[in-house]
């Protein structure tokens, strides 16, 4: 005797698919029409000022661009730009997640203040970075190195990218700080205490217990930052607008200047191509770093 089929199953999962289409079909059209449009444009000769000249031009916009020096300017400033943030909100975020760790008198709030920058938009942080902190007449630092008789730094002036990079990391320090101190939340308290037993110091418990302990949540901070780090746009735009000359023009800012500056769509998409590969190309690497700690 036949053993009858299970209610609202078919052959091969078939079902399943079927309802699932739907969603992924919406998903790659979200994906691909753009992709395929920025690639097609690319290949396009496409000036806003200049209606008549256009026309296919082949890899011509991309030879432009690869022989345009603003183009390198860009991704050098782009990778110092991120490799340095990482590094002070990855270093940042662990010492103050083993500081915030410890028990002291009103640490709950002394938490939801650190972590109050990472919910300000990055629009918003310029302005108050440009206009209360860094003013060279009125704002917070001049005022502080005039109290110790210095001399106050015309700051977007003088250190344009070491400004930017001050800006973008007060905001995700907290969220580097935030995965960290959750991740610090799960270290076996037992074993500090036996490695304090043993004669274990401060800095060989944070080095060789808490800080492999941190190591696949310092792996997830550095992907996640590093794929929305590639975009800083805002903060550029309101303080610097990429001055002076390429200091702060990183690659987003770049495409911004040929797009809505220039006119030159299809240069810019070009140079939005270059950054799509730039961004696979990381993130291919910082998967595989991830899974790889994952692993262990």
């Amino acid at each position: 005797m036949t053993k009858p089929r299970a209610a609202g199953r078919t052959v091969g999962g078939l079902r399943p698919l079927m309802l699932q289409a739907p969603a992924v079909t919406l998903l790659l059209l979200w994906m691909v029409v753009p992709l395929g449009m920025t690639v097609w444009f690319s290949l396009q000769r496409y000036n806003l000022l200049m209606p008549g000249m256009t026309g296919f031009a082949g890899l011509e916009n991309y030879e432009y661009l690869f022989t345009d020096p603003a183009l390198w300017s860009a991704m050098g400033t782009t990778l110092l730009m991120v490799g340095w943030i990482l590094v002070i909100t990855v270093v940042g975020g662990t010492l103050l997640a083993v500081l915030f760790q410890q028990e002291f008198f009103g640490r709950g709030i002394a938490r939801v203040l650190v972590i109050s920058p990472f919910f300000v938009m990055p629009t918003v942080s310029a302005l108050v970075w440009k206009n209360m902190m860094m003013h060279p007449a009125n704002g917070v630092l001049a005022w502080l190195a005039q109290l110790f008789g210095m001399q106050p730094v015309d700051w977007f002036s003088s250190l344009p990218l070491t400004s930017i990079i001050m800006i973008v990391s007060w905001e995700w320090l907290p969220f580097a700080l935030l995965i960290l101190l959750t991740a610090m939340q799960s270290l076996d308290e037992d074993q500090v205490e036996a490695a304090r037993m043993d004669g274990a110091g401060p800095l060989s418990i944070f080095f060789f217990i808490t800080l492999p302990h941190l190591k696949r949540a310092i792996s997830v901070v550095v992907m996640i930052e590093m794929i929305f780090l590639l975009t800083i746009f805002a903060e550029i735009f309101v303080t610097t607008s990429g001055g002076p000359g390429l200091a702060t023009t990183n690659l987003a800012y770049l495409i911004y200047i040929q797009a809505l500056l220039d006119f030159d769509v299809g240069m810019a998409s070009a140079g939005g191509v270059v950054a799509i590969i730039l961004a696979n190309i990381v993130a291919i690497f910082l998967v595989r770093m991830v899974a790889k700690n994952l692993e262990e």
